[in-house]
C-alpha cells in the first residue's frame, strides 16, 4: 500500500516552495509552471477558501467541439414540445 502512494504522489508532480510576498500582497509563480500552464492567456482564477487560495490557469473552451457527438435519441427536432415530451419519457 505504502509502495502505491508513493507511485501515486510521484505521478502527480506535486512540488511544494516556499515563496515570500512582497508589501503589496504579491508573489512570484514558478517559471516552469508559467510557462507550461498559463501560456500566452496569462490569465488565472483565484479560487479563495479559508485557509488557501487555489490558482488555476484560465483556458479558452471551443463550446464547439463536442457539439454534433451528443446522441438525443431522434433525427432532427422539429417540434419542441414533442420532442420534450420524447426525451423525457426515455428517462424513466
Amino acid at each position: 500500500m505504502v509502495r502505491l502512494f508513493i507511485i501515486w504522489w510521484e505521478l502527480l508532480e506535486i512540488g511544494v516552495e516556499v515563496k515570500k510576498v512582497d508589501s503589496q500582497g504579491r508573489l512570484i509563480l514558478p517559471a516552469d509552471w508559467r510557462e507550461a500552464e498559463i501560456g500566452e492567456s496569462r490569465e488565472l482564477y483565484i479560487i479563495k477558501r479559508k485557509g488557501y487560495l487555489k490558482i488555476v490557469p484560465r483556458r479558452r473552451v471551443d463550446l464547439t467541439e463536442n457539439f454534433d457527438k451528443v446522441d438525443l435519441g431522434v433525427e432532427s427536432i422539429g417540434n419542441w414540445k414533442e420532442f420534450q415530451k420524447k426525451f423525457y419519457e426515455g428517462r424513466t
